[in-house]
């Protein structure tokens, strides 16, 4: 199995910046499409950006689209999510994920055909 943990998360205040990881532990890292997804209280779990296996294909929800960047490094076991702009509505729990199946499903299949998900991490934006 994977592990996935992330860190990073914070209080930041709006118009900052934010990078979120994802170190993995167990299988290679390259086996999978990564994602991360986030929920905000009251709201159901939401896309936010995939990136293939080997870092050539990106997705992102439109609404983080321009501010958010997702890359990864297999040789280091890891996924980054690079937040820039913040805004109030960015406060969420972020969650790391993994698929075998492929990154772009991530933002079209409800539920998203996710195999491993991280723990979450906090992120608030204030205003």
């Amino acid at each position: 199995q994977v592990q996935l943990v992330e860190s990073g998360g914070g209080l930041v205040q709006a118009g900052g910046s934010l990078r979120l990881s994802c170190a993995a532990s167990g299988r290679t890292l390259s086996n999978y499409a990564m994602g991360w997804f986030r929920q905000a209280p009251g709201k159901e779990r939401e896309f936010v950006a995939a990136v293939s296996r080997h870092g050539g294909t990106t997705y992102y929800a439109d609404s983080v689209k321009g501010r958010f960047t997702i890359s990864r490094d297999n040789a280091k076991n890891t996924v980054y999510l690079q937040m820039m702009s913040l805004k109030p509505e960015d406060t969420a729990v972020y969650y790391c994920a993994a698929t075998s199946g492929a990154a772009q499903s991530m933002g079209v299949v409800r539920p998203p055909g996710v195999d491993y998900w991280g723990e979450g991490t906090l992120v608030t934006v204030s205003s």
